[in-house]
């Protein structure tokens, strides 16, 4: 797994975008992660007349994983639920990005108390973009 540069995880992916944006979301639902909204950054460009490269927000969770990290420390709903990006950039790769859970927890300062569960969550996460990516 890529070092987390700002708390944000990258991985090239080894499909394209549709690709990989239908392996992220096949791999949540499979798993019964609930998902919250897909927000389509190109089509919001494209409705006001400007270009975007292919750019999708994923927003997903489950409140048994997230409820303990904002009893811990409420704040963490401005990160919660979590969020997956695929994205084009310039030169055509498609990439997938997430908030790396311990940053998140560094962030709200969420203590001992939910290190477990952020662990967890970390591994779920670096398993579905694994899988998303080709990165397995």
């Amino acid at each position: 797994m890529p070092e987390p540069a700002n708390g944000l995880i990258t991985l090239p992916s080894a499909h394209d975008f549709a690709t990989t944006l239908d392996r992220l979301v096949t791999a949540l639902q499979t798993k019964g992660v609930t998902i919250f909204a897909r927000v389509d950054h190109a089509a919001g460009a494209a409705s006001v007349n400007m270009a975007l490269r292919p750019t999708t927000l994923i927003i997903f969770g489950n409140p048994a994983a997230g409820t303990p990290l904002m009893q811990s420390a409420q704040t963490a709903g401005i990160d919660l639920p979590l969020k997956a990006l695929v994205w084009q950039d310039a030169d055509g790769a498609v990439k997938l990005s997430y908030n790396d859970p311990s940053w998140v927890a560094a962030r709200h300062a969420l203590g001992d108390k939910v290190s477990q569960a952020v662990t967890a969550i970390g591994r779920v996460l670096e398993t579905f973009a694994a899988h998303a990516t080709g990165n397995e």
